[in-house]
């Protein structure tokens, strides 16, 4: 059963590829994209090593930096407030 998963993957990710390579529109969306994911990235390391927000560490994995990729400085507040809330 793992094969057939393995080879869906492996199957939809090439023609995944086969798309954005074929269409010249994906290659803005591409670059706009990387550098979101840089530029969160960054932020959240500057908030982690600066001391803004003593006593806080937002750790830097897909589920934090896609929110303050998708949402931006509310993307921060938010996963600030969940973190004060729940931990």
């Amino acid at each position: 059963m793992k094969t057939v998963w393995l080879a869906i993957f492996i199957a939809s990710s090439l023609l995944l590829i086969a798309v954005v390579l074929r269409n010249r529109l994906s290659w803005g969306w591409l670059r706009v994209f990387s550098l979101h994911l840089v530029m969160a990235a960054a932020l959240l390391y500057v908030l982690n090593y600066s001391g803004l927000v003593p006593g806080m560490y937002i750790p830097l994995n897909p589920v934090t930096l896609g929110a303050v990729i998708a949402l931006g400085i509310p993307g921060v507040a938010l996963i600030i407030g969940l973190q004060w809330v729940v931990v």
